[in-house]
């Protein structure tokens, strides 16, 4: 268990979650956060004072919205699946800002939601389902991907895509780091980011991923501006 990782017993049963479409934050990955919302920046400094967690969650357009005083009435449906990330890092800018680096730890299904606090949403939630998320020695040991034929695949869909991309870096990367990296950094639509967090094991993802870049290779040409590293 490295530094500072929460046994499972620790989760939070109540926690703050962050909605925010087409963001991916898996297990053992880094999400950077540029904060700047009034309600986001109570959300950040309120886990710094208890425990430094939040979740990370898409919203769905096909949800039902929230119950009054549950989010607000503007407020859109969520996924009922989302990552629960600990603060592993943050500064404060001149500008009132706050840059974040939230480390993902573990899935969560959203079992209610609760009543907001200072203006951004809260939630119950079950980790039961995604125990194993927290092993982290069983999740680099027993993840099974195919990569070369995922690489291959990568520089089809990049150049597809236009996307500027460290090679040197990429191939640096461990097959975990591989996967959790391109299934977060990818430009994917909102479902297809879903589904990477939803796939029940990490050799799943791998899969999922594979299948998405292939279609991704084989689609429509997007404009330049995207890069990753």
């Amino acid at each position: 268990m490295a530094a500072f990782h929460p046994q499972f017993e620790d989760l939070p049963k109540e926690f703050a979650v962050f909605p925010l479409s087409g963001v991916l934050m898996l297990p053992r990955g880094k999400l950077p956060l540029n904060i700047f919302e009034r309600r986001y920046l109570a959300m950040v400094m309120d886990s710094l004072a208890t425990g430094r967690m939040f979740g990370m969650i898409q919203p769905d357009p096909h949800a039902p919205a929230p119950e009054a005083g549950r989010g607000g009435s503007d407020e859109p449906g969520l996924y009922r699946v989302g990552c629960l990330g600990r603060v592993s890092s943050f500064s404060e800018t001149d500008d009132g800002r706050l840059l974040v680096t939230l480390t993902g730890m573990v899935r969560f299904t959203v079992e209610a939601e609760l009543a907001g606090h200072r203006g951004y949403r809260r939630v119950r939630g079950d980790f039961s389902r995604y125990f194993n998320d927290m092993d982290m020695d069983m999740a680099l040991a027993t993840a099974e991907i195919e990569r070369e034929k995922l690489l291959t695949a990568l520089r089809g869909y990049f150049a597809r895509r236009n996307v500027d991309a460290n090679w040197d870096a990429i191939r640096d990367l461990s097959d975990d780091g591989l996967i959790v990296t391109l299934s977060m950094a990818c430009p994917f639509e909102a479902v297809e980011k879903q589904a990477l967090l939803e796939a029940p094991t990490d050799t799943d993802r791998a899969a999922t991923l594979l299948a998405l870049l292939q279609m991704g290779a084989a689609g429509p040409d997007a404009p330049p501006g995207h890069s990753v590293s």
